[in-house]
């Protein structure tokens, strides 16, 4: 019998697998409900029985929980805002100011500390997150203690690339520099780059499982930019920081998380070494169109709908869509089924256990 870091890894290697895996990230409010309907219990993964852990990357732009990580600078990041903020401020590891949105749960209003520079001199005197002299040494420990669980590690290593550099510039100035070929974006986008390539080394060389990288390069129903812009700004750098991962660890899984319609991307992904494609939104894309098109070549994961199924569906649309994927993805595996982004406060909970139970079910002879 396999544990389950070795199913879900031979699943997403398409090798066969002993049972579907299940796994989820609720939002704060949906925490409080576990909580309340799980009187004692403190981690909804290991009740609900999912078969990874997280580890995130200091440099992830979302991981507010660890920048101490990342060495002091000495800044104050409020010197890059003149104008000021109207509500509660939190700064990155990079410098990017999260403002409150009253609106949103958890989503935030993004500001740029480089909007407005004109030079690269200016790009150079930047703070920039030293990951160089990062202390990475308690990575082997946790991912040996993941590992010792019988799970698999997972590093969320999103906004890889092009999400950190437009966070930092602002998505409309760094389209501007590209559509220019303006040397600012060369230099941004190589510095991002580099030191993401930094850290997928360290992660690749203390053993973890599963890179998560990605940048959201999709939208609704189209393409965030042309093919032909993705191939000279940002697919040759994501293969230097794959390559580089699996050049510490050839036998590492790289995931790439984006949302939104990217067809017209896939091939290019599956050609420089993604693994996994993530989260395959059912509003943007079609499962199983993807699967006879790529489903030899890539694996998925994702394809149960947090815009629409989850919060709107009913406990056995869910029940049927869990069994419809995993029919489709066939015995060899290739697709970990599992909701498309965090599960957001209007989520019945009972869809929450009927999609609990149809992934129990679905590997119950």
């Amino acid at each position: 019998m396999m544990s389950k870091r070795e199913n879900l890894l031979s699943l997403y290697r398409r090798a066969g697998y002993e049972e579907a895996p299940l796994g989820m990230h609720l939002c704060p409010s949906l925490e409080e409900e576990f909580a309340r309907r799980y009187p004692g219990k403190t981690d909804y993964l290991e009740e609900f029985g999912a078969p990874y852990r997280i580890i995130y990357d200091p440099g992830f732009a979302w991981n507010f929980d660890e920048i101490w990580r990342i060495p002091e600078r000495g800044v104050d990041w409020h010197d890059f805002y003149p104008n000021g903020f109207k509500h509660a401020v939190k700064f990155d590891g990079w410098g990017v100011a999260h403002e409150d949105n009253p609106n949103s749960e958890h989503m935030t209003q993004f500001h740029h500390p480089l909007k407005d520079i004109d030079s690269i001199e200016e790009l150079e005197a930047y703070p920039w997150p030293d990951f160089a002299n990062m202390d990475f040494s308690y990575l082997p420990g946790k991912v040996d203690e993941i590992h010792s669980k019988g799970l698999a590690v997972f590093v969320w290593a999103e906004c890889t690339i092009w999400e950190t550099a437009w966070y930092l510039r602002s998505m409309d100035e760094l389209f501007v520099d590209m559509a220019m070929e303006n040397e600012k974006a060369v230099w941004l986008l190589d510095k991002i780059t580099d030191l993401a390539c930094l850290r997928a080394r360290k992660f690749a060389e203390a053993g973890v499982d599963i890179l998560g990288l990605g940048d959201d390069i999709g939208m609704q129903q189209a393409i965030m930019m042309s093919t032909d812009m993705y191939r000279e700004w940002l697919l040759p750098r994501l293969a230097k920081v794959i390559a580089t991962a699996k050049e510490a660890k050839p036998d590492i899984l790289v995931s790439y998380h984006s949302c939104g319609f990217i067809t017209p991307f896939i091939d290019d992904l599956i050609g420089i070494g993604v693994d996994i494609l993530n989260p395959i939104q059912p509003e943007c894309m079609d499962f199983s169109e993807l699967h006879a098109e790529f489903g030899d070549r890539i694996s998925f994961s994702g394809t149960l709908g947090t815009q629409t199924l989850f919060p709107h569906g009913t406990p056995e649309e869910v029940r049927a869509e869990v069994f419809r994927n995993l029919e489709t993805a066939g015995k060899k595996g290739g697709l970990f089924c599992c909701p498309t982004h965090m599960l957001e406060p209007e989520v019945p909970w009972e869809n929450i256990e009927a999609y609990v139970q149809a992934v129990r079910d679905f590997s119950t002879p």
